[in-house]
C-alpha cells in the first residue's frame, strides 16, 4: 500500500499524508490516483498541480490533507509540502473553508499567494473569485503574522518585482498561461539583468522565453 499515513495518538483517526501510485485519471480540479494496494483515491487539487501531472498511466506522488466532515471525508492534493502547509494555514483564517482555499492556491502560486499576504496585498488577493475587499483585509488580518514558516522558501526569494513585473504576469494570466508559468518566465528574463524594461517590453520578453522552452 503506497499511501503514507501520519498516525498521531492525540488524533481521533488516523491523517493521510500523502498519496502514491498510478495516475488513473485527471481533470483541471480533480485526480484519481491507484495505489498498489488495490485502492484508489480521489483527490481535489489546486489548478497548479494539475500542470505538475504526468500522464495519465503514469506514476505520481502528491502531498495531501484531509478534511473530515459530517457529509464525508474530503482529501485534497499538492505538488509540495510548502504549498500544502499554505493550504493548511489558509484554513484556520477566518470564514475560509476548503473551497475558498482551494481557489487562492488555484488563482495564486502559493508562493504569490504567501506575498499577497504579508505584504497587506489586497488587490491581488481579490483578483480570486468570491474574495472581496473584507475578505482580503480578513485574511491578512488572520494571517499575515502566522506564515513565517512559509514565506522563506527559494521562490519567494527569487520572485518578479516591480510593477512592471506584476503587469508582466498579469498580462500574461490573461493570455491563458498558468500564474506560476508567468512568474517563472517574467523571473527568467529579470535574472538576464534586463531590470529597466517597461511592462510591454517585458510581457514580450518573457512570451519568448516561454516560446524557446
Amino acid at each position: 500500500m503506497c499511501v503514507a499515513i501520519a498516525d498521531y495518538r492525540n488524533e481521533p483517526f488516523p491523517l493521510i499524508a500523502r498519496v502514491t501510485g498510478k495516475l488513473v485519471a485527471k481533470e483541471l480540479d480533480r485526480v484519481e490516483i491507484a495505489t498498489t494496494g488495490g485502492v484508489a483515491y480521489e483527490l481535489a487539487i489546486p489548478l497548479g498541480v494539475y500542470e505538475t501531472l504526468p500522464r495519465v498511466g503514469e506514476q505520481v506522488e502528491l502531498q495531501t490533507h484531509l478534511v473530515v466532515r459530517e457529509d464525508g471525508w474530503l482529501l485534497f492534493g499538492f505538488a509540495t509540502q510548502n504549498e500544502k502547509r499554505v493550504f493548511q494555514r489558509l484554513l484556520t483564517a477566518n470564514g475560509v473553508g476548503p473551497s475558498l482555499a482551494l481557489g487562492l492556491l488555484s488563482t495564486l502560486s502559493a508562493e504569490r499567494l504567501v506575498r499577497a499576504i504579508r505584504e497587506r496585498d489586497i488587490a491581488t488577493l481579490q483578483r480570486v473569485p468570491r474574495v472581496g475587499k473584507k475578505k482580503a483585509e480578513r485574511l491578512v488580518l488572520d494571517l499575515s503574522d502566522k506564515l513565517d514558516d512559509v514565506a522563506g522558501s527559494p521562490a519567494l526569494g527569487a520572485r518578479p518585482e516591480g510593477a512592471s513585473a506584476e503587469d508582466a504576469i498579469r498580462a500574461l494570466v490573461s493570455l491563458g498561461y498558468a500564474t506560476i508559468d508567468a512568474e517563472k518566465a517574467v523571473r527568467s528574463v529579470l535574472d538576464t539583468g534586463a531590470t529597466k524594461l517597461s511592462a510591454p517590453e517585458l510581457i514580450r520578453a518573457a512570451l519568448a522565453k516561454i516560446g524557446g522552452r
